[in-house]
């Protein structure tokens, strides 16, 4: 292969990556727009950094050495960084090298300065931008200074932050290589940053321009404060100008510095509201060009604008793509599911055939269309109440959406948009008999889809899942199943409001439901103390699973087996998974490793359980729950009869108190009975897996995760799969993580996520909302992965969400905080059996709460207190 050592900018586009970087090719396709003007230049390529590389073989054993490096292990990355730069700058560059690059210098002309920018290949990508990571060099005077700073830029590839960076973002030094701009330098009055979406907000319609004088380093090094711009629908609609006291100006024998501004220039303003509006209309035709808002450096000089780099916007959240020019207002699904981390391709779609509503995919995660229940006034009312019982955050986000002028249409409650959606179901008597009927439904349902499915496979299978997911959504729609939830919901809500209106006391629900009968994801956390029991007894056992890390989760059953009280032991945790198996965290991703899969998973939840409780702690825990929750009834009954018409107001609330009882045990069980479906899903699919492995269609079996569902029917119907398709889904899924879900999200891109509208909290606490009564105080344990938990008795909970999987975990702590989460999300519900005070929605808690520190939970009243 020829290798070429030099190109021309408007030679280059954006698929050429590999060759000169993404600085490079960003800057070649933007030359080629129409209308749009870029400093005439050229790329050194990676093929001369590869050139450079070769010239030092010991680089390669330096780089397997810090590959092998932690991110966190600053000092070595500092000193092996530098050994690489020392090294890669003290090579020569070869004669036919530099004769290229001194023949390109010449053919741009007699230009006396230049700017020296690197370009790596991973770099402004649309998932990792890499800003700021390698070096800029501008006004560079002369071929010698110039062939200086190339390899200056070469050597940036291995500062301390770009490999620090790289490893942290997962990408292997290797895969990574150099490519150098070199640009005719531009002498500008003003200079700055142009976002064609708002940075903060995510509005795809806002676009905001920061801008200051001279050249645009005095704003990206933080020398000065800009101008800055805010542009709707092509007018200037918001400015803040800054007292702008310095700039950094070009100095005439090369390199530049900042120099102060004359006092009378430096409130005006950079830029006109006019040549705003331009620079604007500029941006959008960039943004069209490469199919995305960008973040744009522009100059200008000579009253002309001039783009000297342009990259993605990596930190916006996407939007759904609907196909219409519409306004949406979506909810995210993962909120209301306490489930935010993104979910592979199959997971989505999974999801999406059989949840009871239509569900839109945008950065990993699922959204629901609202705007059809906000557009008319009585699904409006509606849809806010519910929203706002469960997540204050989420009401007051759909209402800072309400309050824009006109982005949702208004119809009547009879129009397009159909009758009131969500309309309270027909209630049913407290009768236990209801719950007994609807498990047993359930259970028989799951028993046939387990025995039908087992004969199935190739597209049979795909026909038969599609029927079974019909089945799937007819169980969770029975009418009875609705009204045997909202039942018990409904009686929550009305002893909260009652008794606080009677007898003062703030959610009194929550002593009275606990222990409450038949909730089987709280009965999943007692009996995993059981199991605790039956190991506690056997020291080998103990020492085994505290060795577990060593061990495959195949093997795991098979070697405990074999040492002294294995065999209970199994046994005891072989049941546990029967019952249990099928859940982990992120459940609602049919592609998350389930318990039955992973075992190991709960061994450290056993291990704080044999340490932290006694034998036949489950059944004192329980019945403690129980003989409160009959106390509070006993005292709340008798404190309403001291009360004018105080019989009445007894019956009634006697009459709430049993109906609560009864049905809100069963609020966790349609979940359990989807994740029960969902395993059943799973297995055969990854059957089908297995055998498109062997047929050597797909190299390993959980690249079927990165598929959807239709798409996967497609390649066990045609044996046929593009094995490019993977790798893509693959880094848009990593991608995926950096990014934040909001509660709410526009069509114009805009992330709400609301705020609590209370001025009762004390100054520095953290707000939420009160799921769980009760005052606690204790050390803060900030765990983001239940494998990591290592707790202590009086310990709290400290994470970004919980979903059912976490409840193992709860037997052994004194309270819950959450950043995500509602009245009647999991967390909430199971938290309340437990009798933990939890408080859920904190915003950033767990960046805000370091792990260790002590801090007060206050579960009544909602709020956070960190303490000295």
């Amino acid at each position: 292969m020829i290798e070429q050592y030099v190109a021309d900018l408007h030679e280059v586009d954006e698929t050429q990556v590999a060759l000169v970087g993404g600085k490079g090719a960003h800057l070649g396709g933007l030359s080629r727009i129409d209308g749009i003007r870029v400093p005439a230049g050229f790329c050194v390529t990676t093929d001369a950094f590869r050139r450079i590389m070769a010239e030092a073989p010991s680089i390669g054993d330096r780089l397997d050495r810090l590959s092998r490096l932690s991110p966190d292990d600053r000092e070595a990355i500092r000193t092996l960084s530098a050994e690489i730069r020392r090294t890669i700058e003290g090579i020569t560059i070869p004669d036919d090298l530099a004769a290229a690059i001194t023949r390109a210098l010449a053919r741009l002309g007699e230009q006396a300065a230049w700017a020296v920018r690197s370009s790596a290949t991973a770099e402004d990508l649309p998932t990792a931008s890499f800003a700021g990571q390698q070096d800029t060099y501008l006004n560079v005077v002369g071929p010698a200074a110039i062939l200086r700073h190339i390899s200056r830029c070469w050597a940036s590839l291995f500062t301390e932050r770009a490999v620090t960076y790289r490893r942290r973002n997962g990408i292997d030094h290797r895969t990574v290589h150099m490519a150098v701009v070199v640009q005719q330098m531009v002498f500008p009055q003003a200079a700055g940053i142009l976002f064609t979406a708002d940075p903060v907000t995510g509005n795809r319609k806002t676009a905001t321009v920061d801008a200051g004088f001279g050249l645009g380093e005095a704003l990206v090094s933080g020398l000065v404060n800009p101008d800055v711009f805010t542009v709707r629908d092509g007018e200037v609609v918001a400015k803040a100008i800054a007292a702008k006291q310095r700039a950094v100006h070009a100095l005439p024998a090369g390199g530049t510095r900042d120099v102060a501004i004359d006092a009378q220039r430096q409130e005006q303003p950079a830029l006109t509201d006019a040549q705003v509006v331009r620079l604007v209309q500029l941006g959008r035709r960039i943004e069209a060009h490469f199919g995305r808002p960008q973040d744009i450096e522009w100059c200008l000089a000579d009253e002309d604008f001039q783009i000297v780099q342009s990259r993605p916007i990596t930190t916006l959240f996407p939007v759904p793509e609907t196909g219409d020019q519409e306004n949406h207002v979506y909810v995210s699904v993962g909120h209301q599911q306490m489930m935010t981390d993104p979910m592979k391709p199959l997971g989505l779609s999974v999801w999406q055939l059989t949840a009871m509503v239509p569900m839109h995919e945008a950065g990993g995660r699922l959204f629901v269309d609202v705007t059809r229940r906000l557009a008319a006034p009585a699904s409006r009312a509606g849809l806010l109440d519910l929203m706002g019982r469960g997540d204050p955050l989420l009401r007051d986000a759909l209402e800072t959406v309400l309050d824009r002028d006109d982005f949702v249409p208004s119809l009547p409650d009879t129009g397009p948009g159909g009758p009131p959606a969500g309309g309270a179901p027909a209630p049913v008597e407290t009768d236990p008999a209801l719950v007994t009927e609807l498990i047993e439904r359930s259970r028989a349902s799951i028993a046939a889809l387990e025995r039908d499915i087992g004969t199935k496979t190739g597209p049979a299978l795909f026909d038969f899942l599609l029927e079974a997911f019909e089945e799937h959504k007819r169980v969770l729609g029975d009418p009875l199943n609705l009204q045997v939830i909202m039942a018990g919901m409904e009686a929550t809500w009305w002893l909260n409001d009652k008794l606080q209106e009677w007898l003062g006391e703030k959610n009194a629900a929550d002593t009275l439901t606990l222990s409450a009968p038949g909730n089987v994801t709280s009965e999943m956390g007692l009996a995993l103390l059981d199991v605790a029991d039956v190991i506690r007894p056997h020291p080998e056992v103990v020492a085994f699973l505290q060795g577990v890390e060593h061990i495959e989760d195949s093997a795991f059953l098979d070697e405990l087996a074999k040492i002294a009280g294995g065999t209970e032991a199994c046994d005891a945790i072989e049941a546990y998974l029967d019952r249990y198996g099928m859940r982990c965290v992120g459940e609602i991703d049919i592609t998350r490793p389930r318990w039955r899969e992973r075992p190991t998973t709960l061994v450290p939840v056993l291990l704080d359980n044999v340490r932290l409780f006694e034998p036949g702690a489950a059944e004192r825990r329980f019945e403690q729950g129980r003989q409160k929750a009959q106390k509070k009834e006993q005292d709340v009954l008798a404190r309403l009869r001291a009360l004018p018409d105080g019989d009445g107001k007894a019956d009634e609330a006697k009459r709430m108190i049993d109906r609560v009882r009864t049905f809100i045990g069963y609020r966790e069980y349609p979940k359990y009975g989807i994740i029960s479906r969902y395993f059943v899903y799973k297995q055969a699919l990854l059957a089908e897996a297995e055998r498109l492995v062997q047929t050597e269609v797909l190299p390993d079996k959980e690249d079927i995760f990165h598929l959807t569902f239709q798409e996967l029917h497609d390649v066990v119907r045609t044996h046929r799969l593009d094995g490019r398709l993977i790798q893509q889904r693959k880094d848009a899924f990593r991608s995926y993580h950096a990014l934040t879900p909001p509660r709410v999200l526009t069509s114009d891109g805009e992330a709400v996520t609301g705020a609590y509208r209370r001025d009762d909290v004390p100054a520095g606490a953290l707000t939420g909302l009160p799921v769980s009564s009760g005052t606690i105080e204790g050390r803060a344990r900030v765990i983001l992965d239940i494998a990591e938990a290592d707790l202590e008795a009086g310990d709290i909970l400290v994470t970004t969400f919980t979903d059912p999987s976490w409840s193992p975990l709860f037997v052994g702590i004194a309270g819950l905080v959450t950043e995500v989460g509602g009245l009647m999300t999991h967390g909430a519900v199971i938290a309340r059996e437990y009798g933990l005070p939890a408080v859920v929605g904190v915003e950033q808690a767990t960046r805000l709460i370091r792990d260790g520190q002590r801090i007060r939970v206050h579960g009544t009243e909602g709020y956070v207190e960190i303490l000295p």
